[in-house]
């Protein structure tokens, strides 16, 4: 037998266990197998200071779940510690369910001395997010419950994620409510939970609650309502929150900066999201990435500045980012817009993997500036080259052959929608192709497409009575008029007649619609957004 380089053997446990832990921290896996090998090679036992489990626990650690299996099934007892850990990492992992079966077993298995601690159920809780199973959640809350851990700050954190990212807000409020003692990311998780249902409301309570109650916010809570705010467009409020971070002294992240740019371009303030750009880059703290610049270059067309386009893509190839097709499907958009082809098409031929959205971009390019023949070249190319079309590269081709004249092939084009490319025609093709056949002349056919489309919105009927005043139709829009009094029957068709009447100036029948209206009950229900 070796003589052991180590004296007395629990000296040399000690020292190993010691090791392990060191190896867990840098997730170093070549020294934690060089121990292991020390282990084997010098016979120290493995049930002392329960190193077996702390192996488990190491391998598992540094990833390497194929030693961690092995010695976890040659494990006689592994304690706790050996179970968290293969939770943890199959859960960080993504193998959810592997990671519930491992608890399975710790449970059937647990001795007096082995049971969960308050470092299993978090984890627990987690793979039910990774699950989005609300019910597994609740059997870990009852066992969580019955173990006496439902006081423990962390226990009570986690709880509240996964409610929440289980769409259960209702049991989330409720747990948050009855902690005894809150920290900051027990009021944050709660906020952003509330954020991601849209409630954004009570999020801003929550936070001002916070505040009074001597709760200093930290950087996650900040970014938080002001990304809820940026994405409902509400750009007022989120800088306020923004310039409130800002005077805190504390720097809003990367995330947050995108959100608040992409807020400011969806609420057609192109000069506000430039100049949070300039400030980022001024700042030198937040480095703008691919998510920034693409919700960034549609500021630049919105407004019709090259200039501003041009600088943003020398930016990219300054700080060597990699132009991905959001960014190649935005720059062509941007140029497109500016009216400078050439340079939509040299992005366009220098993207190496284009998408749908690289085409769509493009053929919608040539169809704004009056491409028509180009547009369609560059459709049937597409075909060709096996790329799918989708909705938006059929309104794309649609609006120019509506604007090119080219009255046959946009027929051609929408009668076979659904059996070439799998795409039902909805209100945006039908107002296109209703376009098309009034600016030629045939009327009667548009006025059958407006009657088939039971959806027929206000712009579809609207661009149809337009032609029939253009081309002296009279008969059709008195016809379209008593087609709508007899085929409606939701809120939104009286208000479509009701618009077409004040279109016209015939307030008369605007009144009589609303009459009717009244008469009936019917009532227009408001938009909502689902964010």
């Amino acid at each position: 037998m070796k003589r052991s380089f180590f004296s007395p053997p629990i000296s040399a446990a000690h020292y190993c266990s010691l090791l392990l832990h060191k190896c867990m921290k840098p997730k170093a896996l070549k020294p934690c197998k060089q121990i292991h090998g020390l282990m084997l090679t010098q016979y120290i036992d493995t049930n002392v200071l329960s190193l077996s489990s702390k192996l488990i626990g190491a391998y598992a650690c540094c990833q390497d779940l194929t030693s961690a299996r092995l010695l976890f099934r040659q494990t006689p007892n592994p304690n706790v510690f050996a179970f968290n850990w293969m939770i943890l990492t199959l859960t960080f992992l993504g193998l959810h369910e592997e990671a519930i079966g491992y608890f399975s077993l710790f449970r059937k298995s647990r001795t007096n001395t082995t049971s969960p601690n308050e470092y299993t159920f978090p984890v627990l809780l987690k793979a039910s997010v990774g699950l989005l199973d609300v019910e597994l959640g609740k059997q870990v809350h009852g066992l969580i419950h019955k173990t006496g851990f439902e006081e423990d700050l962390a226990v009570c954190n986690a709880l509240i994620d996964m409610y929440g990212k289980c769409q259960d807000i209702h049991h989330a409020r409720e747990v948050f409510d009855k902690m005894s003692e809150r920290d900051v990311a027990s009021w944050t998780t709660m906020i952003c939970r509330y954020a991601d249902k849209g409630n954004i409301e009570e999020s801003v309570v929550l936070f001002e609650t916070m505040m009074s109650q001597g709760v200093k916010p930290n950087d996650y809570t900040w970014n938080a309502i002001i990304v809820a705010h940026a994405r409902t467009g509400d750009c007022n409020t989120a800088f306020e929150f923004f310039s409130r971070m800002s005077k805190e002294g504390l720097v809003p992240d990367l995330a947050t900066c995108n959100a608040m740019i992409s807020g400011f371009v969806q609420s057609q303030r192109a000069i506000e999201a430039l100049d949070l750009f300039r400030d980022m880059l001024i700042s030198g703290f937040i480095k703008p990435n691919q998510v920034t610049l693409t919700g960034l270059l549609p500021a630049c067309g919105m407004i019709g500045s090259i200039r501003s386009g041009k600088e943003i893509h020398c930016f990219i190839y300054r700080t060597n980012l990699d132009i991905n097709v959001f960014i190649a499907s935005a720059l062509i958009d941007m140029y497109s817009k500016c009216g400078s082809i050439e340079n939509a098409r040299y992005i366009f031929n220098t993207t190496p993997n284009k998408n749908t959205a690289s085409w769509n971009a493009m053929i919608g390019c040539y169809g704004k500036n009056g491409m028509v023949d180009s547009a369609i070249e560059l459709f049937e190319k597409m075909k060709t080259e096996k790329v799918e079309p989708n909705e938006v590269t059929l309104t794309s081709v649609l609006c120019a052959c509506s604007h090119g004249g080219l009255v046959e092939k946009g027929l051609e084009i929408f009668t076979s929608m659904g059996s070439l490319y799998g795409v039902e025609p909805n209100n945006e093709h039908c107002s296109c192709l209703v376009d098309l056949l009034c600016r030629h002349g045939r009327m009667d056919e548009a006025c059958g497409i407006v009657k088939r489309d039971e959806l027929a919105t206000d712009s579809i009927v609207g661009a149809f009575l337009n032609g029939c005043k253009i081309h002296e139709r009279r008969d059709l829009a008195r016809e379209m008029r008593e087609w709508l009094r007899t085929e409606m029957k939701k809120g939104g068709d009286f208000v479509t007649l009701s618009n077409i009447y004040a279109r016209d100036g015939e307030w008369e029948g605007v009144e009589e619609v609303r009459e009717v209206m009244k008469g009936k009950r019917v009532y227009k229900e408001p938009g909502f957004s689902s964010i």
